[in-house]
């Protein structure tokens, strides 16, 4: 340190502590604007959380729209003109044209039954009994529970369990706006694990793929027989009159599920360090067996102990399972027919009544089939990667390195909308889709570009949307609705 100063004066220190320093002109200037905002004369904190928190686009081509929600989405539904997100606390409702907030509510559980015009919103409380059904649009309570323990929501039916005792259960059906019960049916008590919304029942469990979610098809249409277990027994409900046709006990090396109509018995037996499966089909109401078929593994068992503790793979009336020989195939629930048995190192991503999209051989491409024939009705080149899912409108297959989401025509395999994003398909709807990343979600139309105000009642422009099937015409209904027997449009027959 050095000194300056004259004969006579004082020595004013100069060296390296000096000064303000860069670390004292931040601070000086960080007081000074506080001051400023605090006064009301300049505020420049707005626009800097903004261009922070600014939203990047989660696709190329943008989405129609996208917003930011409070929470990570546990489960997205179209419901008509409205999309309905689902948290873990609440559940909200968003414009399907611009996606602005309609609604909002607290809620453990949240699910969706209907479609189109008649869709509706059905919320509840863990642990706590009843529901209420909601408008979709408004939020408005229509109709409201308080004694049931259970719901199960589909595209044309509101079915919900409330107990007197724990041996004296009832089952009813609604139509999802109906404001009285269809039909009643006793039931002696339900499982334990029944509880909230949609609670396993005895049928198939759906094929998965990564960033498609597992309820992207939004509720399905309700299966001509139902399977609920109770106290080790399955008490076969049919959904039409609400007449419990079967109250069977397993064997103990059976598995039994409820799949096209038919109540299925899996049997697997051990020996020689493997499992060895046989299925028979029985008649809902007599018991009687239609159909058997020795050697396809339904995947159902784990291990050589051969205990079944899963469900079959599988939708609607069809079974996925693999044969003696390593190959996947395709079992109609309904009358034991082998739909579709793959080649050699082919797999089945998605399937359902119409058709199974199968993964080549060489894991560079994607194939959909058609069941029955087995004729290929399109193909597509793909990532070894590519999952795949199957709704009403649409074919959904989501690609990796580069990320693709693709919606196709599953008829024809023309393109409805390429995206690329490394967003998740969140739902599926007549006229577009949900995707999301995070917090933000957005909707993407068909065929349309970033702006076009979707609406998922007009009818196709210029050949936009999914191709209605054969017997269709005009109607934008889901393909092949009425199922490959017209079971799901008549009333069964049991020999009544």
């Amino acid at each position: 340190m050095r000194a300056v100063g004259g004969a006579g004066g004082y020595r004013v220190p100069v060296g390296k502590g000096s000064g303000l320093g860069f670390r004292g002109f931040l601070l000086l200037s960080l007081i000074v604007v506080v001051v400023l905002a605090a006064t009301g004369v300049w505020n420049p904190f707005p626009g800097m959380w903004d261009w922070v928190n600014r939203r990047q686009p989660i696709s190329q081509p943008d989405v129609v729209w996208q917003q930011r929600i409070g929470g990570t989405p546990r489960s997205v539904t179209i419901a008509g003109e409205t999309v309905v997100v689902e948290q873990r606390t609440r559940v909200e409702a968003r414009s399907l044209a611009a996606g602005t907030q309609l609604w909002e509510r607290k809620a453990d559980w949240t699910a969706v039954a209907g479609a189109g015009a008649d869709a509706v919103v059905v919320v509840g409380r863990l642990l706590v009994k009843g529901y209420e059904v909601l408008d979709p649009t408004t939020g408005v309570t229509r109709r409201r529970d308080d004694d049931a323990v259970a719901v199960w929501t589909y595209r044309n039916l509101l079915l919900d369990a409330r107990c007197v005792e724990a041996t004296d259960c009832t089952l009813s059906a609604w139509e999802p706006r109906g404001t009285s019960p269809l039909w009643t049916a006793f039931l002696p008590g339900v499982s334990s694990g029944l509880l909230a919304d949609n609670p396993n029942l005895l049928n198939t469990r759906r094929l998965t793929a990564a960033r498609i979610h597992d309820e992207v098809a939004g509720p399905e249409t309700v299966a001509p027989l139902l399977g609920f277990p109770v106290d080790g027994r399955v008490h076969v409900v049919d959904t039409a009159t609400g007449r419990v046709l079967q109250n069977v006990e397993p064997g103990r090396d059976e598995r039994l599920t409820v799949v096209g109509g038919r109540l299925l018995h899996i049997a697997a037996r051990s020996q020689d360090g493997s499992c060895y499966f046989a299925i028979s089909g029985r008649d809902p109401a007599s018991g009687q067996e239609t159909w058997q078929r020795a050697g396809l593994n339904l995947r159902t068992a784990d291990s050589a102990g051969c205990v079944q503790r899963e469900d079959p793979y599988g939708a609607r009336n069809v079974l996925v399972g693999v044969s003696p020989d390593g190959r996947e195939a395709v079992l109609d629930g309904y009358d034991g027919r082998l739909l579709l048995v793959t080649e050699n190192s082919e797999r089945v991503l998605a399937v359902d009544d119409r058709y199974a999209v199968v993964r080549t051989a060489d894991r560079g491409a994607v194939s959909t089939r058609e069941l029955g024939s087995g004729r290929a009705r399109w193909n597509r080149p793909t990532g070894e990667k590519a999952g795949a899912a199957l709704t009403p409108y649409a074919a959904i297959v989501a690609d990796e390195k580069p990320n693709r989401l693709v919606a196709l025509d599953p008829r024809t395999g023309r393109e409805l909308a390429t995206l690329r994003t490394s967003a998740n398909a969140l739902a599926v709807g007549p006229a577009g889709m949900v995707i999301g990343e995070g917090r933000e979600i957005g909707y993407v139309r068909f065929g349309a570009t970033a702006g076009d105000a979707p609406r998922d009642g007009d009818p196709p422009r210029d050949g936009i949307g999914p191709a209605p099937g054969p017997a269709s015409g005009g109607d934008r209904q889901p393909q092949d609705r009425c199922g490959p027997k017209n079971e799901l449009c008549q009333a069964p027959d049991y020999g009544k």
